[in-house]
């Protein structure tokens, strides 16, 4: 009777612990020939709920002999109606002195950073589409496995 209860106390704290995804999440795997700077990750996601704010991440996935500890990219977010808007961004991936950044397994690393520093109201329902791409001087880019965009309603 007491292992039932452990095993049943057991499954409903890890089933509790699970987070769903509040929106949006997608991830483009890049060449393993390394990331050229013409390589656009391309996606959509919707929002139906205008009230709300929303929280938008990169997430870059990367091996730990990226020769950098920084990447600049173009990220563009096209609203319903509306043409591209892009914005040249600096991510620091980590440091010399302490390391990489994000969570590690073996010799991946996953970084996520917030796109803006504020929550953001999307006006218009609809699709919303975006694109992100590589602007750093080496071309192809080595040591990048993937990047994506994350989307999160705040409550």
């Amino acid at each position: 009777m007491l292992k039932n209860f452990l095993f049943i106390g057991s499954l409903i704290c890890c089933l509790a612990s699970c987070q769903e995804i509040k929106l949006y999440e997608s991830h483009k795997s890049l060449s393993s020939k390394g990331w050229e700077s013409s390589q656009q990750a391309l996606d959509s996601f919707n929002i139906s709920d205008t009230t709300a704010t929303y929280r938008l991440f990169i997430v870059i996935r990367h091996k730990d002999s990226y020769n950098f500890n920084n990447i600049w990219l173009s990220v563009g977010l096209q609203s319903p109606g509306d043409s591209m808007y892009n914005q040249k961004i600096n991510f620091g991936l980590g440091s010399d002195a302490s390391g990489w950044e994000g969570v590690g397994m073996g010799d991946i690393w996953e970084v996520r950073k917030p796109l803006n520093d504020l929550p953001q109201q999307f006006r218009k329902p609809g699709v919303y589409k975006y694109s992100i791409s590589q602007i750093m001087r080496e071309n192809p880019l080595q040591g990048m496995l993937s990047v994506g965009l994350r989307v999160e309603k705040v409550d």
